[in-house]
């Protein structure tokens, strides 16, 4: 990740606020809707730091239609908890000597996706009002890879079960809201939504969905270490990317924790 890209890091990493009341408290997480308080209490979150930026690697594959030949994909990625805003780049090579980058931004309230071929010929470029919401839905889903924002003061909940919880995030002139489901155990093994899909140029909402498999202790907290993410169209399910973790650093400290 070199040139525009690392100053687009540089930029996203300069915004974020470091605010800091202390570790995180038991009377924090009672405030909650129940399955969260299971799910926080699992993840370890009580006494630790709150996460405010992290960088994360990725490997794994994805495809764009049902039936498509699976590509597989490194990807490096960057977030702030505050504000809330990432930057996901990833690299595919779905021939010998080419290859695809893919890169989902959100930040500003607003989000982008752009492809390009050998990272010249422009692919794609997605924005619009249906992208910010969908990238900001994306946020929240990835919020189990950092499960102390989850208590932020931005977030409203909305009880809906024994097992899951509606999230709605307020960004300055974009709201998005996921349901997480929690097992007994307290991990959240799903998030779902209704998420606008582009096909020819136009929006539609979706169900979509993120599995969260695979939990392994981090610094202490207990998070996913592989995701797969379905659209659930009316000709059935559609599986389009998975990945694993393989590494996490958080606050950016510079102690990098490889995941295996």
């Amino acid at each position: 990740m070199r040139g525009t890209m690392e100053k687009a890091v540089v930029e996203l990493l300069e915004n974020a606020e470091h605010t800091y009341s202390g570790p995180i408290t038991q009377a924090q997480v009672l405030r909650l809707p129940e399955p969260i308080q299971r799910y926080l209490n699992y993840a370890q979150v009580v006494g630790k730091e709150p996460v405010h930026t992290i960088r994360l690697k990725q490997q794994g594959a994805m495809r764009t239609q049902p039936g498509q030949k699976w590509l597989p994909l490194h990807a490096e990625q960057y977030f702030t908890t505050m504000p809330p805003a990432f930057l996901w780049h990833c690299t595919m090579r779905p021939f010998p000597f080419a290859w695809i980058t893919a890169t989902d931004r959100f930040s500003g309230a607003h989000g982008a996706m752009t492809i390009k071929l050998l990272s010249l010929l422009q692919l794609g470029d997605e924005r619009g009002p249906e992208v910010d919401q969908g990238e900001l839905q994306r946020f929240l889903a990835e919020m189990i890879w950092f499960p102390t924002a989850w208590l932020s003061d931005a977030i409203e909940w909305v009880a809906i079960d024994a097992h899951s919880a509606q999230a709605t995030l307020h960004s300055p002139g974009v709201t998005a809201s996921v349901i997480l489901h929690i097992n007994e155990q307290g991990q959240p093994t799903l998030v779902t939504t209704d998420r606008y899909m582009s096909e020819h140029g136009q929006y539609r909402l979706v169900p979509w969905s993120g599995r969260a498999q695979d939990y392994r202790e981090v610094d202490g907290m207990q998070i996913p270490a592989s995701i797969e993410v379905t659209w659930h169209l009316a000709s059935g399910e559609f599986t389009w990317f998975r990945v694993k973790l393989t590494e996490i650093e958080y606050n950016l400290s510079g102690t990098i924790i490889s995941i295996s």
